[in-house]
Protein backbone atom coordinates (compact mmCIF):
# COMPACT_ATOMS: atom_id res chain seq x y z
CA UNK A 1 0.00 0.00 0.00
CA UNK A 2 3.07 2.35 -1.31
CA UNK A 3 1.03 4.45 -3.04
CA UNK A 4 -1.23 6.12 -0.55
CA UNK A 5 0.05 8.96 1.42
CA UNK A 6 -1.38 12.33 3.49
CA UNK A 7 -2.59 14.80 1.53
CA UNK A 8 -3.75 12.78 -1.30
CA UNK A 9 -7.07 13.11 -2.36
CA UNK A 10 -9.83 11.31 -0.58
CA UNK A 11 -11.30 9.96 -3.87
CA UNK A 12 -8.34 8.63 -4.73
CA UNK A 13 -7.91 6.89 -1.44
CA UNK A 14 -11.56 5.27 -2.15
CA UNK A 15 -10.62 4.14 -5.22
CA UNK A 16 -7.44 2.76 -4.76
CA UNK A 17 -8.17 0.85 -1.47
CA UNK A 18 -11.66 0.74 -1.29
CA UNK A 19 -12.16 2.63 1.81
CA UNK A 20 -15.28 2.81 3.36
CA UNK A 21 -15.82 6.25 5.06
CA UNK A 22 -17.86 6.11 8.00
CA UNK A 23 -18.63 9.40 10.44
CA UNK A 24 -18.45 9.90 13.63
CA UNK A 25 -21.59 8.64 16.21
CA UNK A 26 -21.06 12.17 17.83
CA UNK A 27 -21.55 13.69 15.00
CA UNK A 28 -25.02 15.95 14.60
CA UNK A 29 -27.82 15.71 12.27
CA UNK A 30 -26.94 18.53 10.49
CA UNK A 31 -23.57 17.72 8.76
CA UNK A 32 -21.77 20.56 10.52
CA UNK A 33 -17.77 20.58 11.36
CA UNK A 34 -17.38 16.58 11.07
CA UNK A 35 -14.90 14.32 10.31
CA UNK A 36 -15.09 10.42 8.41
CA UNK A 37 -11.90 7.99 8.82
CA UNK A 38 -11.73 4.78 7.09
CA UNK A 39 -9.92 2.01 8.16
CA UNK A 40 -7.29 0.90 5.61
CA UNK A 41 -4.95 -2.41 5.21
CA UNK A 42 -2.33 -2.74 7.21
CA UNK A 43 -4.20 -0.77 10.51
CA UNK A 44 -3.81 2.39 8.64
CA UNK A 45 -6.42 5.06 9.30
CA UNK A 46 -7.44 7.58 7.14
CA UNK A 47 -9.19 10.60 8.09
CA UNK A 48 -10.84 13.49 6.16
CA UNK A 49 -13.35 16.21 5.80
CA UNK A 50 -17.17 15.06 5.76
CA UNK A 51 -18.30 17.98 3.54
CA UNK A 52 -15.12 17.54 1.39
CA UNK A 53 -15.15 14.08 -0.03
CA UNK A 54 -12.63 15.04 -2.78
CA UNK A 55 -10.89 16.98 -0.24
CA UNK A 56 -7.43 15.93 0.88
CA UNK A 57 -6.89 12.88 3.46
CA UNK A 58 -4.46 12.58 6.16
CA UNK A 59 -3.31 8.95 6.82
CA UNK A 60 -1.93 7.92 10.66
CA UNK A 61 -0.46 4.45 11.32
CA UNK A 62 -2.42 2.09 13.65
CA UNK A 63 -0.05 3.47 16.20
CA UNK A 64 -0.27 6.79 15.26
CA UNK A 65 -4.28 6.40 15.66
CA UNK A 66 -3.94 4.59 19.12
CA UNK A 67 -2.11 7.33 20.42
CA UNK A 68 -4.70 9.85 19.18
CA UNK A 69 -7.55 7.88 20.02
CA UNK A 70 -6.44 7.30 23.90
CA UNK A 71 -5.65 10.98 23.70
CA UNK A 72 -9.47 11.99 23.02
CA UNK A 73 -10.47 9.61 25.47
CA UNK A 74 -8.29 11.10 28.67
CA UNK A 75 -9.14 14.57 27.45
CA UNK A 76 -5.32 15.68 25.81
CA UNK A 77 -6.76 17.70 23.88
CA UNK A 78 -8.14 20.26 25.70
Amino acid sequence: MSDVSNGMPATELTSATDARWVKSSYSGPTGGNCVEVAFLAEGQVAVRDSRRHSGPALVFSAPEWHAFVHGAKDGEFG
